[in-house]
């Protein structure tokens, strides 16, 4: 009875010995959770920037040896869920890495739409909110309602402005006409930034003879070219989604759709989009961009497709790892894993990052790129709301 009872007390010992170890160690990793298309009519778009960007910033946070808190440095556990491109699993996704995983911190999901549908869970449980490829008008009262989100692309105002700049200057220039064709996907992204472009087109004193949307996931787009084609446009401007940018740009070279400025939205930048088209992309506009001769820039496409195999694209897959170095830089100042306390750095602070200096102004990012245009193989940033490196827009001859 004797010898049982003290290898009773030794198995105990050694069985609190292990729990305590776990516990210490559970606490040198930080969880990290998201939730992003894989599946559905975003997976494309999140399959370049958003996944690629996210897994090579948490190998190089975990081969620095970790994000420093305090007086150590704790390594990263990634933790990932398919929101299959709609709000409702985004928001269960979000409810579960909250609840379930209790995951220390949760990276914005991809997609204007996804993210203000996901804001009040993230509010609700205290997380701080990057809404990293998030565009809208609303920011400004998506801010002050949740305090704890942070918005870095500008508003569907600013992008739409810029368009009707760009164009501006290209007919200044002698490069097109006065006519416009505009269409859009029928999704939160695409009907804010029509209906802040068309007033700003026409302010602009150009006419829009054609315009047109089409619901998101829209496999055949070829009316929509034919019709724009039949208008005769000096310009095709089209605020869309990453599938759609692909098949009309597809469906213009087929319609040889004679234009001297064509612009299509998000997944322009994709190295996927030169390698689709070829020189038929040069002279292509599109959102976003980047100033890529920087030698940050220049080290963060090198690097990133040494680690992850994919190539990053130029705009979306540096502004989404330059947040999640915010994100980690925020928690190194505070300290500490506690959200709150890193809510309260990024709301004040000011970040280095391979996009260059952020700051939050209102938890609003008010520097950022607009548009840009594929010049010699390359996407350059040709306008934006006060960065450097502009290139001069470029006229568009042909699709061939």
């Amino acid at each position: 009875m004797k010898r049982r009872s003290i290898l009773k007390l030794a198995a105990a010992t050694a069985l609190a010995g292990f729990f305590s170890a776990g516990i210490a160690l559970a606490q040198d990793v930080i969880k990290i959770g998201s939730s992003a298309a894989k599946t559905g009519p975003l997976a494309g778009g999140a399959a370049v920037t958003h996944w690629p960007a996210l897994r090579f910033w948490v190998h190089n946070v975990n081969e620095a040896g970790g994000i420093k808190v305090g007086d150590k440095k704790m390594k990263i556990e990634l933790i990932e869920y398919d929101d299959r491109t709609t709000g409702e699993e985004a928001v269960k996704n979000v409810q579960r890495l909250a609840t379930v995983d209790k995951v220390d911190f949760i990276v914005a999901p991809y997609g204007t739409g996804l993210n203000i549908a996901t804001a009040p869970i993230f509010a609700k449980y205290g997380y701080p909110h990057i809404a990293v490829t998030a565009v809208t008008d609303k920011v400004d009262e998506l801010a002050a309602r949740w305090p704890n989100t942070f918005w870095t692309l500008g508003t569907s105002t600013e992008l739409a402005n810029s368009v009707a700049d760009v164009l501006t200057k290209m007919r200044d220039a002698g490069q097109i006409g006065g006519k416009v064709a505009m269409v859009n996907v029928a999704d939160a992204f695409g009907i804010e930034l029509a209906n802040a472009g068309k007033p700003a087109i026409e302010k602009a004193g150009f006419e829009i003879v054609y315009e047109s949307s089409y619901p998101l996931g829209t496999q055949d787009l070829a009316p929509v070219i034919s019709e724009a084609k039949r208008a005769s446009p000096d310009a095709f401007i089209a605020f869309s989604y990453p599938p759609d940018t692909f098949a009309l740009t597809a469906q213009a070279k087929i319609a040889n759709l004679d234009v001297g400025a064509f612009y299509v939205g998000v997944a322009t930048a994709f190295p996927a989009y030169l390698g689709a088209n070829g020189s038929a992309a040069e002279g292509v506009l599109g959102a976003g961009g980047v100033n890529a001769v920087t030698d940050k820039m220049q080290a963060f496409y090198k690097q990133h497709l040494e680690v992850t195999g994919k190539a990053a694209d130029y705009w979306a897959s540096p502004v989404m790892y330059s947040s999640l170095e915010i994100l980690q830089q925020a928690i190194e100042r505070a300290g500490t894993i506690d959200r709150a306390k890193v809510i309260e750095t990024l709301t004040n602070g000011e970040f280095e990052t391979v996009m260059g200096t952020t700051k939050f102004e209102g938890n609003v990012n008010r520097k950022f790129w607009t548009v840009g245009q594929w010049q010699g193989g390359v996407f350059h940033g040709v306008a934006s709301t006060g960065l450097e490196g502009e290139k001069a827009p470029i006229k568009k001859s042909g699709w061939n």
